[in-house]
């Protein structure tokens, strides 16, 4: 009698499952211990960083504070918890990278516009340098150069 081969595909499927698992369930209690030792950062915290940077306002953004400079929205507020940074593709990735546990991906439509930042995970050295990173790439050359 011959073995069916779908069993055997099941199971590595269940295999990679249960894999996928204790991955997340790692990073949800690394997330947890970081949290505990590192508070929030506050709405007023990131306002003092991003109007620090020369000509940037502080406008609405369809009820939702963002940051600009000459015109050009650079950062926004999205909730309590969550701010969204505005850079090219490439800097995106590059917070990615280098810290996945504070940023994830945030797609407007089907275009990845900005890295999203947990502000209960992210350290006020991360902000200032996305903020000044997106800030850069907004900014008139006369502010830049």
């Amino acid at each position: 009698m011959t073995r069916h081969p779908i069993p055997t595909i099941l199971m590595k499927i269940s295999d990679i499952r249960r894999m996928l698992g204790t991955t997340l369930n790692v990073r949800r209690s690394a997330e947890r211990d970081y949290r505990a030792r590192s508070p929030m950062m506050s709405r007023e915290q990131i306002r003092r960083l991003a109007l620090a940077l020369p000509e940037v306002v502080e406008q609405d953004h369809h009820g939702r504070p963002s940051f600009r400079v000459a015109g050009r929205i650079f950062a926004t507020l999205w909730d309590e918890g969550h701010m969204n940074v505005m850079l090219d593709q490439p800097g995106i990735r590059t917070a990615l990278q280098s810290t996945p546990i504070a940023c994830a991906e945030f797609w407007w439509g089907k275009r990845l516009r900005a890295v999203q930042v947990d502000l209960a995970l992210a350290e006020e050295a991360l902000v200032a340098e996305l903020l000044t990173d997106a800030w850069e790439q907004k900014a008139p050359r006369r502010l830049t150069s």
